[in-house]
């Protein structure tokens, strides 16, 4: 398709295609968005029974005050949507790791870390950094972490930005 073409029906603007670099920027970044996440279960699913994102919700907990958050809080603090997470933390309430306490006077409820929850995710941070350090952080110098930093928070900012915007829907 011609750069000028239309991609989009009844919309008027050109396709705005990606240049050279741009498509081999994205293809990199497809790559890691994908593999990145897959080697993170394997190695926690193998070591300790539980997905990344499982590990992700327990290890947010740890470090929240009281070790409790509102759902939509943590939620939030875990990029996923809140039935996402309700259907992970009532998985985690059946394994004993996690409780729901209604918030007082209002809307919703927290989820409080158990003490065998902060069990599991002291029990399983060791492997599970381990891996993060080998899969990610082995391979860059201290400048490229610092550049990982400020590209995955211009990212983030900019993909909140455009999803808050609604741009992407046909």
């Amino acid at each position: 398709m011609a750069a000028s073409e239309k991609a989009r029906p009844g919309d008027d603007r050109p396709t705005r295609w990606l240049t050279d670099e741009q498509q081999r920027a994205w293809r990199e970044l497809v790559a890691l968005c994908t593999r990145l996440p897959a080697a993170l279960d394997t190695q926690l699913q193998r070591d300790a029974g539980i997905s990344h994102f499982e590990y992700f919700v327990l290890a947010v907990l740890s470090e929240a005050p009281k070790r409790r958050l509102q759902l939509n809080v943590l939620a939030t603090e875990a990029n996923a949507s809140l039935s996402r997470l309700s259907h992970v933390v009532t998985r985690m309430e059946k394994a004993g790791w996690v409780r729901r306490e209604p918030v007082v006077g209002g809307r919703g409820s927290y989820a409080v870390l158990t003490p065998a929850g902060h069990a599991k995710v002291v029990a399983t941070a060791p492997g599970h950094v381990e891996t993060v350090q080998a899969l990610v952080f082995d391979g860059l110098d201290d400048e490229q972490v610092r550049t990982l930093v400020a590209l995955g928070s211009s990212m983030v900012t900019q993909l909140d930005r455009t999803i808050a915007e609604g741009t992407g829907k046909a």
